[in-house]
């Protein structure tokens, strides 16, 4: 078994942001190390190039149950024995980061989005604490008036049998860049199953709205914690920008100039549309700065 596989849903309009993670995968981690990207068949011809031994191409209909079928170009996706609308390409890419953190052989997971960068060596130690997995766990990060998270609180407790969540502040668990155990994601299908009756897949996709890192980061702590201390927290692992607005180069600069000491990773947000070359010279920055 392998310490690390890296995780990426991506598709054709992220394909220059995925070369860069893909080029920071490859410099930062070990040769053992493999990148699995997730896509839609309509994006093959634009990722083949990248599969080799470092690099897993999957798509969608590896990792599906062979009654889910393709009704329409990504991201529509319907289940053909079930009375649901269309599942969101959003949610799909969800479902699928869980089905192949499940598969994998490996002692963790690093879920990645395209827009994140490497920035230093990254190892399995680069997310652990006393030999134990660390959880992406922001205390009292979840306010009122962040109805989505809100939503995506209830909803994982509903899939899980926990009792409703108590009034905000409440935990965040979301986040550009998460690691998860392949062990406890097996535990956390199973839980789901249990709870609803029903195969864990369906019964994610037949939720509208929902979070992967919400349901993984709920079931750690509130049914796993039950019985056992919650994992330590790391939060600092990735230096993030989810500004909707274009940085300029001189904000662009003074992001990476906050790179933390503990962050092996940055993001700016693929939402902002921040241009190439400012992205490229916050990311020369951080490397100047890791040295």
């Amino acid at each position: 078994m392998t310490e690390l596989a890296v995780i990426t849903p991506s598709h054709g309009p992220d394909a220059e942001l995925f070369a860069d993670l893909h080029r920071s995968v490859l410099e930062y981690t070990s040769d053992e190390t493999v990148h699995h990207v997730i896509i839609s068949p309509v994006w093959t011809s634009v990722f083949a190039k990248y599969a080799g031994p470092r690099c897993r191409i999957w798509t969608y209909q590896e990792l599906l149950p062979k009654y889910y079928f393709r009704l329409a170009p990504y991201p529509l996706w319907v289940n053909a024995r079930r009375p649901w609308p269309p599942v969101r390409g959003w949610v799909m890419q969800q479902t699928l980061k869980i089905a192949l953190a499940a598969r994998l052989d490996v002692d963790a997971v690093m879920i990645a989005d395209s827009d994140v960068v490497l920035v230093r060596p990254t190892t399995l130690e680069s997310f652990t604490a006393d030999g134990r997995l660390c959880l992406h766990r922001e205390e009292k990060g979840v306010t009122a008036d962040m109805e989505r998270h809100v939503l995506w609180h209830q909803v994982s407790r509903e899939l899980l049998g926990l009792p409703p969540a108590p009034p905000p502040p409440l935990t965040d668990y979301v986040t550009a860049l998460n690691f998860w155990a392949p062990a406890t994601v097996r535990a956390m299908q199973r839980r789901v199953s249990e709870t609803t009756g029903r195969h864990w897949m369906d019964a994610f996709n037949s939720r509208l709205h929902i979070s992967e890192f919400m349901l993984y980061g709920v079931f750690v702590d509130e049914v796993l914690g039950g019985s056992a201390e919650p994992p330590p927290s790391n939060t600092t692992i990735c230096h993030k920008n989810w500004q909707r607005t274009p940085l300029d180069h001189e904000g662009a600069i003074a992001f990476a100039d906050r790179l933390g000491p503990e962050a092996v990773a940055m993001m700016i947000s693929a939402k902002s549309e921040t241009p190439w070359d400012v992205r490229r010279a916050a990311i020369e920055r951080c490397a100047q700065i890791t040295g």
